[in-house]
């Protein structure tokens, strides 16, 4: 029997072409990535939040840190930090994810050295835990961690988007996301109304594994993100899978609410 888990497509859910796809070295930097600080919320299916989340980014000496954490209401844990460049296009530079607790069937650890290439995975099966080491032939245009920042980054006239992710299942494995355009949805904020760009991402597997997967069942369900328009086009909301057989999971941008002394 196959198994396999991947990591979400987020802010993702943590990320062109003109005619055709291109991949990720093609779509430059139009806006650069500085100081964010987000508050998100994690809904199941049926609306109800099920874990509280911080975005955190900054950049020092030439790099981006961007750190995505969600606290889930049962005391689980999904924390993944992506660091990366952004001179002329955007490159990775390392990624660690964590998952662990009671709403992730098969808790894991995945860490990335994009300059090595060198991947590491550490998963647990009951009581049983395993140290996966690998090193790879990774791209410049690895996705992991960035690829709401790629999507932010997409040419007006850009149509669809094939950038690799390395997904854990658990030994580490290249598959594709293929993002393309899925049209453009209304929104509000209060009183205010807004457009974002709706884009699906499509996980390709590849090789035999691909061929047998969707037999199987085992597919990935495509996800989605949603990016406003406008001169400063920013992350809305996504929704994806967290891990494999797992239902999509909606984030969602959040606002704090000031509590009386």
């Amino acid at each position: 029997m196959m198994k396999r888990r991947l990591k979400p497509a987020a802010l993702v859910l943590a990320s062109g072409l003109v005619a055709g796809a291109l991949c990720a070295e093609s779509v430059p930097v139009r806006y650069t990535e500085g100081v964010v600080r987000g508050f998100l919320v994690l809904r199941a299916p049926d609306g109800s939040i099920i874990a509280n989340g911080d975005s955190i980014q900054f950049a020092r000496g030439g790099r981006v840190t961007n750190r995505l954490v969600f606290h889930f209401r049962d005391g689980s844990l999904q924390d993944e930090t992506a660091v990366f460049t952004q001179h002329r296009q955007f490159q990775l530079v390392s990624d660690h994810l964590i998952q662990r607790g009671p709403s992730f069937p098969h808790p894991m650890e995945m860490s990335i050295d994009a300059a090595s290439g060198r991947v590491t995975v550490r998963h647990r099966d009951g009581d049983k835990e395993e140290v996966i080491e690998e090193r790879m032939e990774l791209t410049p245009d690895l996705a992991n961690g960035i690829v709401s920042t790629l999507v932010k980054n997409l040419a007006p006239g850009a149509a669809s988007l094939t950038v690799p992710m390395v997904v854990a299942s658990p030994k580490p494995r290249l598959v594709k996301l293929q993002i393309t355009r899925a049209g453009v949805e209304r929104l509000s904020a209060g009183r205010n109304g807004y457009k974002a760009n709706r884009f699906n991402v499509k996980i390709e597997i590849g090789g035999i594994a691909g061929v047998v997967a969707p037999l199987l069942g085992k597919q990935p369900k495509d996800a989605s993100i949603w990016i406003v328009r406008g001169d400063a086009p920013g992350f809305v909301a996504s929704e994806s899978q967290f891990y494999q057989d797992a239902p999509l999971w909606r984030i969602e941008l959040a606002a704090p609410n000031f509590r009386k002394n």
